[in-house]
């Protein structure tokens, strides 16, 4: 029986068959989260040296179809209401994140790394900084591993909180955009809680990422490497242009919804794909003061944030 479980052939059907489901109305963000982790931990993912590169790409188009469910109005109201909040919360996880790292004696690229992907995207933030200060690739596959589990986590705990203190869909969809770390999973928690909730998580969590930019720049000053690249997420601008269009083109009313649909149904395989690369392998190299300095820092832009909002 092990022999058939472990069968290439049977783990790739299985995968494409959990792919196709996770693509229908009966999956939710985080089912399709979890189907992809119990994959990974009970057969195995026969696509994983493969996934990466795809998962960032699906994840990009799907939010630029969401683009198409917004108006121009909606967009900058909302970015505008989280601009002073993202200072604060990027401020103060970088400040906060050095003062950890000093304390558990953590390496200085990983300490770095943890930071930026818990203060701004997640593994977009520790792919566009990595370059620069150059760590190794087990420090890159620690950070990774760190960010993407406290996701996971996020996508589940943060929908229950929201129900539990009956925040409204633009409290929610604010708060899922500076407390929870990676866009696919603001987007994923945002989806489950409500239609306002995911505009508001969406406009706000990508005007977000554009601080990917000045903090890279001051990454350089900091490490003191003039010779790297700066990696600007581009796909931020396509999104941008489908708002644009579906706002001031009466042509696109008649497709949005379905374009929206259709992206939802992306950012559930993405996620499933997520899931899919987080085996107990990858989890058990995640060290425990790496872990523990993480997770601090997440609860205190969690609940930081959440106190800001709802007072």
């Amino acid at each position: 029986m092990k022999d058939f479980i472990r069968n290439e052939r049977f783990q790739k059907i299985t995968f494409l068959g959990l792919s196709i489901f996770c693509l229908t109305p009966l999956v939710s963000s985080p089912i399709a989260l979890a189907l992809g982790f119990m994959l990974a931990v009970f057969l195995g993912n026969p696509f994983e040296k493969y996934l990466h590169q795809y998962i960032h790409v699906l994840l990009q188009i799907s939010i630029v179809g969401l683009g198409f469910g917004l108006k121009l109005n909606e967009a900058m109201q909302a970015g505008k209401t989280g601009f002073v909040l993202t200072i604060i919360s990027i401020s103060t996880v970088m400040v906060l994140g050095y003062a950890l790292g000093k304390a558990f004696k953590l390496e200085k690229q990983l300490s770095y790394l943890i930071s930026v992907g818990t203060a701004i995207c997640g593994g977009s933030a520790i792919a566009a900084t990595s370059p620069i200060i150059k760590p190794s690739t087990k420090q890159i596959s620690l950070a990774l591993a760190i960010v993407f589990t406290l996701n996971s986590i996020a996508l589940f705990v943060y929908p229950a909180i929201g129900h539990a203190l009956n925040l409204t869909q633009q409290q929610f969809g604010l708060w899922c955009a500076i407390g929870i770390h990676d866009t696919s999973s603001v987007v994923g928690a945002a989806s489950k809680y409500g239609d306002e909730a995911l505009k508001i998580a969406t406009t706000v969590k990508l005007a977000r990422a554009l601080w990917i930019i000045p903090v890279s720049l001051i990454t350089m000053f900091i490490f003191k490497n003039k010779e790297s690249k700066i990696k600007i997420p581009w796909f931020i601008g396509y999104f941008i242009l489908a708002i644009i269009l579906n706002t001031y083109f009466p042509f696109f009313d008649q497709f949005s919804s379905s374009i929206t649909a259709v992206a939802k149904s992306g950012l559930n395989l993405t996620l499933f794909f997520i899931g899919s690369s987080l085996s107990l392998q990858t989890l058990k190299t995640i060290g425990l003061k790496p872990l523990t300095a993480a997770v601090l820092l997440w609860i205190t832009i969690s609940v930081g944030s959440l106190v800001y909002i709802i007072y």
